[in-house]
């Protein structure tokens, strides 16, 4: 049997069509049923008269939410649908009648709602938001492919972490030696960029912070980028191009979604270059500043790593998403390059999303020295010989380069302007929750 898809239905108007799906809603009236099925590709009403076909109406009738089912019908124009057609209905075949789905219409809480994430995930705006994942994640591989970077992934099981081991989970690698989940893939994305000049790495990430923020998720999607020969103000310049790029290709492939999920596009359209580019000096008095007005409620004290309150602060000065570098080195990871002229600052970027989404970049300048980063890792008590591979990096051709990562999810959840990062990821991990 012939299938076509609901997105093509506009291409398809006055002919008889196939639809094979799931019926999301219906009611009916008189001698009318209205059906709201799906199949994937969107959601299209479908009109089953009884005076067609007294026996498929009846079926149609009897029909339970989430039914599967397979409809065959005539594409009519329709200004008043969202997608500017509907089915007039014909026929109908049931594969399954379900009856008590679990998640109807009425407002359910979020623990049940997460216990039935399964399920969830088939309602308009989860549907909507994880196409609108799919673009971003579709945006930054074509940006990144299209600007001369070659897809270089990176170990999930890595021997070492990049900042100490205190936020990584540890497993048992056949016995003998410890491995951790990979918190970052910028290590090796850094060997990777001493042979193929411009490359970058895009895979799954883990954190074990015990942190419940809004923010946080314990397994997370990161791209990151690392190019030789670059600057911390180049990695500003590639980030900001990607970011505007994603944007764009929301903004012009995923409207219908952004509708469904009441998104504020006025928001997104004002996302522009130039993003304003802050020291990290300028950042700590604007926020002590505005404390003084009474706008903050902690006073911010050079030294210190921008918090959730900080970081909205920060960006909803501007409107617009802004960088802030040169933080202090002593908050930074070893690999930092410091700044000459301020050993103190470390050569880091951070790109503050506004309307509250925070950090949603971050990366910098690497440290090209070899004697500088066996200092480091000695400072931060980390065994040199885990990271003499890493090293060599520095012995045998270094040069200077710089890079960034940046979490899908958050980009993800200021694109829909969703609250929460829960719900940008089909099955989200956190702490206290691993089912389903």
């Amino acid at each position: 049997m012939n299938q076509t898809y609901i997105n093509e239905l506009k291409d398809n108007i006055g002919k008889e069509v196939t639809l094979k799906g799931w019926l999301y809603n219906s009611r009916s009236s008189g001698k009318l049923v209205f059906m709201q099925v799906r199949d994937g590709s969107g959601t299209v009403q479908c009109v089953v008269f009884k005076g067609n076909n007294e026996e498929v109406f009846e079926s149609a009738k009897s029909l339970g939410q989430e039914s599967s089912i397979i409809v065959t019908g005539t594409v009519k124009e329709d200004s008043r649908s969202p997608i500017g057609v509907e089915l007039d209905v014909t026929g109908l075949e049931v594969l399954q009648n379900v009856h008590d789905y679990p998640i109807t219409p009425k407002e359910h809480g979020t623990e049940f709602l997460m216990d039935n994430r399964h399920l969830w995930i088939r309602s308009k705006k989860q549907h909507a938001v994880l196409k609108i994942r799919h673009t971003v994640i579709k945006a930054v591989r074509d940006f990144f492919d299209d600007n001369g970077f070659t897809l270089a992934d990176t170990p999930i099981f890595t021997p070492a972490a990049c900042e100490g081991t205190t936020t990584l989970f540890e497993v048992d690698y056949f016995g003998d030696d410890k491995a951790y989940l990979t918190q970052s893939g910028q290590l090796y994305n850094e060997a990777t960029a001493m042979s193929l000049g411009k490359t970058y790495a895009f895979g799954p990430t883990f954190r074990a912070e015990k942190s419940k923020t809004r923010r946080h998720l314990t397994e997370f999607w990161m791209v990151e980028p690392e190019v030789a020969y670059a600057t911390y103000e180049d990695m500003m310049d590639l980030g900001e191009k990607m970011i505007t790029h994603i944007v764009s290709r929301v903004l012009n492939d995923r409207r219908l979604e952004l509708d469904t999920l009441e998104r504020d596009i006025t928001k997104l359209e004002a996302v522009a270059s130039p993003f304003p580019r802050l020291h990290y000096d300028d950042a700590v008095k604007m926020l002590q500043e505005g404390h003084a007005k009474g706008e903050l409620e902690n006073n911010f004290e050079w030294g210190g790593d921008f918090g959730s309150p900080d970081e909205t602060y920060l960006s909803s000065q501007f409107g617009k998403p802004i960088w802030v570098h040169h933080f202090p080195a002593a908050i930074k990871g070893f690999y930092f390059e410091v700044d000459k002229d301020r050993p103190e600052c470390a050569l880091g970027i951070d790109l503050l999303a506004p309307e509250g989404y925070g950090e949603i970049i971050g990366g910098g300048e690497r440290a090209a020295s070899l004697e500088y980063l066996e200092k480091q890792l000695k400072h931060h008590g980390l065994p040199q010989e885990t990271f003499e591979w890493y090293l060599d990096l520095r012995r045998y051709g270094s040069v200077p380069h710089a890079g960034f990562g940046m979490g899908i999810e958050r980009c993800t959840a200021w694109m829909c302007g969703t609250e929460h990062v829960r719900e940008t990821i089909p099955f989200p991990r956190m702490l206290y929750r691993l089912r389903p």
